[in-house]
């Protein structure tokens, strides 16, 4: 007979984690997902208020305290701004853990889906490393930029990891031509150019992190219509992605994928253009920021439903219990 499913929740997270199924390990993926996707905002709201030194220290946030404390150069504002930045990491790092011993615990075991698991918690750590190189560097915009571009990079982990846990490990069968799948590629790469263009405009405008940190000395007209153009070069690959998909026929998940990703282009276009007339309010920044890392993530989508490697394989029935000695004894 088979277990009914507990309804403590505590008891159906334990579950999802020390007896996982395709379908737990792959909402635990995506909740990596959506954290990934907070800490960008969350490191957005640091830097539009101004909190990066709100704890000018690292791994401490001031002097011996782990914690903010009362401190005369930093208002406590800023100071639980920043810390609470840092919390949300270390979430994140649990929920990378997690999915990593669901990976593991998952049967029957399936080696690229541990090696992508692995990656989560990893790059949290790399990425807790670079944010103390940033405190230490007192924002260097260098320094700030690549921790924002780690966070991109291990969302490539996370979506990878939800997307396979989903499917099979069948060899990945095309389900478009070689052109096609080339344009989708064309498409990651342009998508990664408007992210690295965007923090250098956002390295040389206003939002700092902190008013005496350092800027890039570009003059922010250049480097927006950079950053602008880099845009509408993503817009014309993915219309010509659509139409190429229209014409040979290929599976309504990745034309809706592709439809997905122009819609979230025009957004984040539209709401770029507003915020450089209105001169980058604070709101809009953060706004931005959540475009930018959901069209990555809709670029991703798109490349995945390209190919199709068959179902994911049924979960391992439990083996039956042993019989008790006494129970064996007796005739049948």
């Amino acid at each position: 007979m088979a277990e009914r499913e507990s309804s403590n929740p505590l008891v159906r997270t334990w579950n999802a984690v020390w007896r996982p199924t395709p379908a737990s390990l792959r909402l635990l993926a995506l909740i990596g997902v959506i954290g990934n996707v907070v800490i960008v905002v969350s490191g957005g709201a640091v830097r539009v208020t101004k909190s990066g030194l709100g704890c000018p220290d690292w791994p401490r946030c001031s002097g011996d305290s782990l914690v903010p404390t009362h401190n005369p150069e930093h208002h406590v504002l800023n100071m639980s701004i920043e810390f609470g930045n840092r919390l949300i990491t270390f979430v994140v790092l649990g929920v990378g853990v997690l999915v990593f011993v669901a990976a593991l615990r998952l049967r029957p075991r399936r080696r690229s889906l541990v090696w992508w698991a692995l990656a989560q918690p990893m790059s949290v750590v790399a990425q807790a490393v670079i944010g103390g190189i940033v405190v230490l560097t007192k924002l260097h915009p260098a320094a700030v930029s690549l921790h924002f571009l780690v966070s991109p990079a291990l969302l490539v982990f996370c979506v990878a990891l939800w997307i396979r846990a989903g499917e099979g490990d069948a060899p990945p069968r095309p389900l478009a031509g070689p052109w096609t799948r080339r344009l989708a590629a064309a498409l990651l790469v342009s998508c990664a150019a408007v992210l690295v263009a965007g923090t250098v405009v956002t390295g040389t405008g206003p939002h700092a992190g902190d008013a005496e940190s350092r800027r890039y000395g570009f003059d922010i007209t250049d480097v927006a219509r950079i950053h602008g153009e880099l845009a509408w070069l993503t817009i014309a690959l993915t219309v010509l992605a659509i139409v190429v998909l229209h014409r040979t026929g290929a599976p309504a998940a990745a034309r809706r994928r592709a439809h997905e990703l122009a819609v979230l282009i025009v957004l984040q276009g539209a709401v770029g253009y507003v915020q450089y007339f209105l001169g980058v309010p604070a709101g809009l920044v953060l706004l931005h920021m959540l475009g930018a890392v959901l069209m990555w993530l809709a670029a991703f989508r798109l490349f995945f439903a390209l190919r199709d490697r068959g179902h994911a394989p049924a979960a391992a029935e439990p083996a039956p219990a042993a019989p008790r000695p006494a129970e064996a004894a007796q005739p049948a």
